[in-house]
């Protein structure tokens, strides 16, 4: 009898044990998405708590090792359960805010080229909020959903130590050390001062970034580390190369929407760290190895470019890679992510990119965001590596419905050779077929006009604007169009600008912003030879200057034309020197090439009748 009693007591101790295993709170998951999950969402229980993490380096030149300030969010299952979950790592110079907008904070683009000017304004950030809170961005998102949201501010920035470097060693370094501790393998401690450490039991060691623009820089920055436990990066309209975003292929030129910006201008803008830290990282940074390194004198490319270009750090890469832009971004350029994409995919790392048509940001839809982390963070075989390479949001469709297609560019794409007939100051022919007999044309810089006013003058002797016939069909660009141009130039320096765009020009309110600019591009002509060493133009001689414009993917509709616009000093983006220089182009000897979706078989189809 006592045995039975015993042997009935083990029986509903086991039982009571199962069934309290089994009422455990998990990640539930639907059709390869992890679901929100009603008892992780409960923001009034989410357990918040912030820790300074410590880095390899000391940049703030006290002695010590760079800490850096991080935010956890977590359900209260990861303490009331034990419940280990993954990660969703956010970080950002941006989240104690930025310097304000003052006159004389941006460069003087007001000057000829190769001459320096002089020095601008250089604001104090006041630090936004006392308290220890760094955002709540992405918190709604994927907590709900099951994962643990992790913010930290960048080096220099917040309560974060060091100092800003803008692309420097450090800004990986920083994520780097953090994901470390998310591992189980660096340091955490309750202070940015004292040694009581923190450890991240919560953590399953599977960590995914995302973020947009600077935010998204840094994932890719940490994700060149090759650090164990990234297994995933979501990086959104990301800066991959700062001379990509301050220069363009010799050229000194500024992000669309902030002209006369520098790196050393960035970094006054995010610079919000300890006040009693500034005066060092300015001298150091800021005052030395930006001022020798950025050259805005010549434009060229140089070790300190080099060294903040991280198409040349992906050697140890292996974070699966779901990138995001506009093709429309004329802030982070669209070649920002598709010169990471290409390298990635060549190197074998899981890839997928997606676009959309319009401005600087946008994320991906919800749906591929969570597929993508589902996968490599909660480990769900949910087959996302074998979906389409690209996801491309088309003129008309909403960004939240992509359209799939084998990769980017459109393989069914190829390259449509188009060459130039005459017709200046009014508009001259792009036709595919070469002649060798039209000789040269000139036009007149002038930076006080704009380049759609030029797109959309019948005649001006300050651009070359060549068109093609109308199209009786659709015409769908994919890829990255070239220019080839062979100039002379009055002077030993000159900006040189092309537009490729769609006429008739639309200029209702309610235009599109695809109905206009098709695709833009910017060179020097002194960077013919090498992006390295440039040199001064003679007079009267002639230069083949080649360069890539920015990737697109574009269906041009019927009754358009497309015209390829040469001018000089772009008012948007370039220096403004004096009106005057002069810009002779031989026609015989330039050449754009189209890359067109069913190549020359389709573009001869859309000029039938």
């Amino acid at each position: 009898m006592k045995n039975s009693k015993l042997f009935l007591f083990i029986i509903s101790i086991a039982f009571i044990l199962i069934s309290s295993a089994q009422e455990k709170t998990v990640p539930i998951f639907k059709d390869g998405e992890a679901q929100i999950v009603d008892a992780f969402n409960t923001p009034d229980k989410w357990i918040r708590h912030d820790l300074w993490v410590e880095t390899e380096f000391d940049t703030d030149g006290d002695g010590k090792q760079d800490r850096m300030h991080v935010s956890v969010t977590r359900p209260i299952q990861t303490d009331t359960e034990g419940l280990k979950l993954p990660i969703v790592y956010i970080t950002s110079p941006y989240f104690a805010g930025v310097a304000s907008d003052i006159d004389g904070i941006m460069w003087n683009v007001k000057h000829e080229l190769g001459e320096s000017t002089k020095d601008r304004v250089h604001p104090e950030v006041i630090r936004r909020g006392e308290r220890p809170i760094i955002s709540n961005s992405h918190i709604k998102k994927w907590v709900p959903r099951g994962y643990i949201v992790v913010h930290s501010s960048s080096p220099g920035t917040g309560l974060s130590q060091g100092a800003p470097t803008v692309g420097g060693n450090n800004e990986s370094l920083a994520p780097k050390a953090v994901i470390q501790w998310l591992c189980g393998k660096g340091k955490g401690y309750t202070s940015p001062d004292e040694n009581e450490e923190v450890e991240a039991f919560w953590s399953t060691g599977k960590v995914g970034m995302t973020g947009t623009s600077y935010n998204g820089t840094l994932p890719l920055a940490a994700a060149t580390t090759g650090i164990e436990g990234l297994e995933a990066i979501i990086p959104i309209a990301p800066n991959t190369s700062y001379y990509h975003y301050y220069r363009s292929n010799g050229l000194v030129r500024s992000p669309g929407g902030y002209l006369g910006e520098d790196i050393d201008v960035l970094y006054d803008f995010i610079h919000s760290g300890d006040e009693a830290k500034r005066p060092y990282n300015n001298k150091t940074v800021r005052d030395t190895e930006m001022k020798n390194g950025m050259d805005r004198i010549t434009g060229d490319y140089n070790e300190f470019w080099a060294g903040r270009d991280y198409i040349n750090d992906m050697e140890p890469m292996k974070a699966a890679l779901l990138m995001a832009h506009g093709f429309n971004d004329w802030n982070v350029m669209p070649e920002h992510s598709y010169r990471i994409y290409n390298v990635a995919r060549e190197k074998g790392i899981p890839s997928q990119i997606f676009y959309h048509q319009n401005g600087h940001g946008g994320p991906p839809p919800i749906t591929m965001m969570n597929r993508w982390f589902t996968r490599y963070l909660h480990g769900i075989e949910n087959g996302v590596e074998n979906d389409a390479k690209a996801w491309i949001v088309r003129e008309n469709d909403d960004k939240q419905n992509p359209t799939a297609y084998k990769d980017y560019p459109n393989p069914d794409a190829s390259i449509v050779t188009l060459h130039l007939n005459p017709g200046a100051p009014k508009t001259g022919m792009l036709t595919t077929s070469k002649v060798n007999r039209y000789g040269n044309e000139t036009l007149v810089d002038d930076v006080s006009i704009d380049g759609s006013s030029l797109a959309k003058a019948p005649e001006s002797n300050h651009r070359l604007l060549f068109l093609t016939p109308q199209f009786s069909e659709d015409v769908h660009i994919s890829g990255i169009a070239k220019v080839a141009i062979t100039l002379s130039s009055s002077k030993p320096a000159a900006n040189l600008s092309v537009w490729l765009v769609s006429l008739p020009w639309n200029d209702e309110k309610d235009a599109k912003i695809t109905d206009n600019i098709i695709t833009r591009g910017w060179a020097d002509p002194q960077n013919y030879k090498s992006l390295t060493n440039g040199e001064p133009l003679e007079d009267g001689k002639f230069y083949r200057v080649a360069f890539d414009l920015m990737p697109d993917d574009q269906i041009i509709p019927k009754g358009q034309q497309i015209g390829l616009m040469i001018f000089s000093s772009d008012k948007e983006f370039t220096l403004w020197p004096e009106a005057g220089t002069e810009l002779t182009i031989d026609l015989d000897k330039t050449n754009l090439d189209l890359p067109i979706v069913g190549g020359l078989d389709a573009f001869n189809k859309a000029l039938k009748n």
